[in-house]
């Protein structure tokens, strides 16, 4: 029998618990969920890959089916060579859902044998980004409720 093997691309920088909410619920799903973080040249990174790495590994240790990596590259092209064939994309919000409908059509044409799956986020956390949480702590603010404590530090350690 085949595995059913499911990726979760992204730049988590950092991974909240957003993110963790949807790979957590994944895993119930398929046989096995590949995190994935993307070398995003698009966007500037707070933290490099090795430490997002490591961070995400921390974060979802106690989560025997999920396997985290980076990767380059056509999300595609990846996924041909984990031998998976569904892609998790995660919304939070309408606007998430026009920048994943276009990714998801990209992917199709580029291969028709990757389908796509979209998890909405939990209600208590579509409002969580990454892009949100470094900005409150640059402004001093209590992130507590979107990220675990030692990615809390992580964030101060560099944005204070």
């Amino acid at each position: 029998m085949t595995e059913n093997i499911a990726i979760y691309p992204g730049s988590f920088d950092p991974i909240t618990f957003g993110h963790i909410d949807i790979v957590k619920r994944a895993s119930k799903i398929f046989d096995q969920v590949i995190l994935a973080i993307a070398h995003d040249n698009s966007k500037n990174s707070l933290f490099s890959m090795e430490k997002k790495v490591q961070m995400a590994q921390n974060e979802l240790k106690d989560l025997k089916n999920v396997e985290i990596t980076d990767f380059s590259g056509l999300l595609v092209d990846f996924a041909k060579e984990k031998n998976a064939k569904i892609a998790i994309r995660g919304l939070r919000a309408i606007s998430d859902f026009e920048y994943e409908f276009q990714i998801y059509n990209m992917n199709s044409k580029l291969d028709p044998n990757l389908q796509t799956i979209f998890l909405p986020a939990a209600t208590e956390l579509q409002f969580i980004s990454s892009k949100l949480v470094k900005e409150v702590v640059r402004l001093k603010g209590d992130v507590s409720d979107f990220v675990s404590p030692a990615i809390e530090a992580e964030l101060k350690q560099i944005l204070l």
